[in-house]
């Protein structure tokens, strides 16, 4: 295999198509807070025996502010993910992950005046059109009714807000990275956000652990936590083999599997015009990654 980060890629985006599918299936009986704290909880184990076989780089001042910026943003982000995918169909929350580079390259367009590319604005517009379409059914109430009706899924909403955190996180993170390593990063950072997820989840999910026994919410959450963690391995793995924008392309080919997940699994309907509308998002992605 000339290209074995395509194969980690790949695994990273099934995993966390996987893990998504998983944890909106523990959400239907479960508090939100305690599944998206519990899935930490059990990717620990993995995260911490993959450190042990990896060289630990020398880290700096600026690799702790970047971590310490982005931890709180990344708590917000859990959360608001673990409500959209409660909340949603799979197939009208994950989608809208593809709006994060969007807001990488119009914002800084806006306030500084960066330039974009011409197949970076083609990005732009596939995706806005991507989302058109995955509520194209809506048209017949009206030309713009597919856009207001994002509105009226507080999923939708909840994930496009995902998008523009990891957006900031995104670029606070590769600062870490370039001063640590991708593995190295991957797991520390992920295990300090099961940590900083902790008090939120006892205090959250207190009204479940009165009623529930904890039991079934951490037996439903040990498969999430699995994939969750076999995801941050293999994506940091990949970006380590090759570069990020290549690497982010492929992985968000799971996209496309968790609205074929949603169907298969949660028997969501308009489920043709929701594929097409996310490969759509998934090109325009693609074309902002590698050619903005």
């Amino acid at each position: 295999m000339t290209n074995p980060w395509i194969l980690w890629a790949l695994l990273s985006a099934f995993m966390a198509a996987s893990n998504d599918a998983l944890t909106k299936k523990a959400l239907s009986v479960h508090n939100e807070y305690l599944i998206a704290w519990l899935r930490l909880l059990w990717a620990l184990p993995f995260l911490i025996v993959t450190l042990a076989f990896i060289p630990i780089p020398l880290i700096d001042s600026i690799f702790f502010l970047a971590f310490l910026v982005a931890l709180p943003l990344e708590v917000t982000a859990t959360v608001l993910y673990v409500k959209a995918l409660k909340t949603s169909p799979l197939s009208l929350t994950v989608p809208f992950l593809s709006l994060t580079p969007i807001f990488l390259i119009v914002v800084p367009y806006l306030i500084l005046g960066e330039t974009i590319s011409v197949l970076g604005v083609i990005g732009v517009a596939m995706i806005a059109f991507g989302g058109y379409t995955l509520n194209i059914g809506q048209a017949r109430k009206g030309l713009l009714a597919p856009f207001f009706a994002v509105r009226k899924e507080r999923g939708s909403l909840f994930m496009i807000g995902v998008a523009l955190i990891y957006s900031v996180t995104a670029t606070l993170g590769k600062l870490a990275i370039q001063h640590s390593s991708p593995l190295f990063f991957g797991i520390t950072y992920y295990s300090a956000l099961a940590c900083a997820m902790t008090p939120i989840a006892l205090l959250r999910g207190r009204d479940e652990r009165k009623y529930v026994p904890p039991r079934d919410a951490i037996k439903a959450s040990i498969l999430p936590g699995f994939c969750h963690a076999t995801s941050i391995v293999a994506h940091m793995i990949a970006i380590s083999l090759t570069q990020v924008a290549y690497m982010i392309s492929i992985k968000r080919l799971s996209l496309l599997m968790g609205v074929l997940f949603g169907y298969l699994f949660f028997k969501e309907t308009n489920i043709r015009e929701r594929f097409v509308g996310t490969l759509l998002m998934i090109i325009g992605f693609a074309l902002i990654v590698l050619f903005h």
